[in-house]
């Protein structure tokens, strides 16, 4: 198999170790800056130019897509589709996730437990929003935030009423969520590969902090889930139609609540809490991927309905959100 993995820095842990899991399993392996890509879009023969030379002969990607660069990196991942290339992360699945206010309306039509969540067009009924996830204390997060940048604990109503007053006056989209206390800090992120969960570990904030992400210092930790957590998550990613996912989750009093789902989740943590080889098990779906695209299909007698926990060949479209 000649694979790609879209990634702007070869140095990062993740894409060493994808990287090096590809080759142990006897792969060709590209890592390409999808910045540095000049997309050629011509009826019949769409190709992407790559440092002066144009790319050829891929079997499959594994987009390792950065927040900033959504726009672009999706656009070098959907030329790849219309060159018939297999992709590990569906194109228009990055661009959902990333949306953090449409994959919330996703989840939440798809039955997925959350936080409440409150969300305006700059409304001067700010009280009102606050009592909406419950009263303070309420988390405010820019739609834009990524690592726990852009998150923001308001204790009191007034704290609350001040933080949000101002994000409106810079014109920032926000959203305002209820607090947890009784996750203390944790969260739990599962890591999806081809509708199983592969790995899950329990996040820590460090002491005094709300936040667990390990960007801000937090600690990571082998855990078992449950299986409504393992259900919750497999829901949450069946229901972007994400192949690869980092699911991000609270333990509340009502059970799992999805925070987040990520696209491009890192590797680092992950494998070094669990002691797992997940790059291998992306590699192995990365595999299963273009045995399907060289894998005639006989026609069927009666369509089948996908189980929750399998994705189906073709994700699909958003004509509801």
């Amino acid at each position: 198999m000649k694979l790609a993995i879209l990634s702007r820095e070869p140095k990062l842990y993740s894409t060493k170790r994808l990287v090096e899991a590809a080759e142990a399993r006897g792969h060709q392996v590209d890592v390409i800056d999808h910045l540095q890509c000049n997309l050629v879009l011509e009826k019949g023969t769409p190709g992407i130019i790559y440092e002066g030379r144009r790319l050829e002969g891929f079997d499959a990607i594994i987009p390792r897509i950065g927040a900033s660069v959504t726009f672009y990196g999706t656009a070098v991942v959907r030329q790849f589709e219309m060159m018939k290339v297999r992709t590990a992360v569906d194109s228009q699945a990055i661009v959902r996730s990333r949306d953090k206010l449409r994959s919330m309306q996703i989840l939440a039509r798809a039955g997925v437990g959350m936080p409440k969540t409150a969300f305006t067009n700059y409304s001067d009924e700010v009280l009102e929003m606050i009592q909406q996830v419950g009263g303070a204390p309420v988390i405010i997060k820019l739609l834009e935030g990524t690592q726990g940048l852009g998150v923001v604990l308001a204790e009191t109503e007034k704290a609350a009423q001040s933080v949000i007053e101002a994000f409106h006056n810079l014109k920032a989209r926000i959203i305002v969520q209820e607090f947890i206390a009784e996750s203390k800090g944790a969260d739990l992120r599962a890591f999806v590969v081809n509708g199983e969960v592969v790995g899950a570990m329990k996040r820590q904030g460090k002491e005094g902090e709300f936040r667990s992400n390990l960007h801000r210092g937090g600690t990571g930790t082998l855990v078992k889930l449950t299986r409504a957590e393992k259900a919750a998550a497999l829901l949450a990613t069946k229901a972007l139609g994400l192949g690869i996912a980092g699911v991000d989750m609270l333990q509340s009093k009502r059970g799992p609540l999805v925070l987040e789902v990520n696209s491009s989740p890192g590797l680092e943590g992950i494998e070094k809490a669990t002691g797992l080889d997940i790059a291998g098990q992306i590699i192995e779906y990365t595999e299963e991927l273009t045995r399907r695209k060289r894998t005639k299909k006989k026609p069927a007698a009666a369509p089948k309905r996908a189980s929750k926990a399998t994705l189906p060949d073709t994700q699909s479209d958003d004509s509801l959100l």
